[in-house]
C-alpha cells in the first residue's frame, strides 16, 4: 500500500505543476492578450505589397556605366600586405592594370587597421600615407573594414575593390556592377570588369 500512495502523490504533485499555468483561453487573461487574437484573416481582395530592392541607377543591366577613367579604387589591409611581399608600386600597378588613370583610397578603417597590427606594417603604413592616396573617412565604430567597404560600394557603384581576402571577395561578388582588383602572380589582376589587362578568362 505505500508504494501506491507514494506514486499517487506523485501523480497529484504534477497534476498540480500542471494546473499553475493558466490556459490561453482563460477569461482572466484581456481578449488583446490572448493567443490567436491578433491573427487576422487576410482579405483576397486587398492588394499584396511585394518589396523589391531598388536597383542603382549607375547599372545597365549588369555593366556599371559609373565606372571610368580616372578609376577610383578603395584598398583594403590586406592588399597593401600582398603588394609589399611582392615588391609592387602600387600606384604604378594599378594604372599598368588598367590603362588610365587611377585614384587609390584609403578608408579611416583600413588605416586603423595598419596602425593595430604594430612596428610589423610600419612600411605598409608609410606606403598609405603617399600624397597620392586619398582618404575616406568612416563614421562607424570600430575598425573593422569589410562592411564598411561592402556598405559603401553598395551605397556608391563608382568603386573598384581592391583586396585579397576570400571572404570580402565571395560578399563584393554578391554585389552587381563592383569589380575586384587583386594581386595573383606577381602583378595585378581584375575581376569582372570588361576588356581588363591581365585577367584571367573566367573572371570577366
Amino acid at each position: 500500500m505505500g508504494k501506491q500512495k507514494k506514486t499517487r502523490k506523485i501523480v497529484e504533485k504534477r497534476f498540480a505543476q500542471m494546473k499553475k499555468m493558466i490556459s490561453p483561453n482563460d477569461s482572466r487573461i484581456r481578449p488583446s492578450e490572448r493567443k490567436g487574437s491578433s491573427k487576422k484573416k487576410p482579405d483576397p481582395h486587398s492588394l499584396k505589397i511585394r518589396e523589391v530592392p531598388q536597383s542603382s541607377s549607375a547599372l545597365f543591366f549588369q555593366y556599371n556605366t559609373q565606372l571610368g577613367p580616372p578609376y577610383h579604387i578603395i584598398i583594403d589591409t590586406n592588399f597593401i600586405n600582398f603588394s609589399i611581399k611582392n615588391k609592387l608600386d602600387i600606384v604604378q600597378n594599378m594604372m599598368d592594370c588598367l590603362y588610365a588613370k587611377c585614384i587609390p583610397y584609403i578608408t579611416d578603417c583600413v588605416l586603423g587597421e595598419l596602425e593595430k597590427l604594430g612596428r610589423k606594417y610600419r612600411v605598409a603604413l608609410r606606403i598609405i600615407k603617399d600624397p597620392r592616396f586619398e582618404r575616406l573617412g568612416c563614421l562607424h565604430k570600430g575598425t573593422y573594414a569589410d562592411d564598411c567597404i561592402v556598405q559603401r560600394v553598395t551605397q556608391h557603384k563608382c568603386y573598384i575593390v581592391a583586396t585579397n581576402d576570400k571572404d570580402l571577395k565571395r560578399r563584393l561578388r554578391k554585389i552587381p556592377g563592383v569589380p575586384i582588383m587583386f594581386v595573383a602572380d606577381h602583378k595585378y589582376t581584375i575581376e569582372r570588369m570588361p576588356d581588363a589587362y591581365g585577367a584571367p578568362k573566367g573572371a570577366i
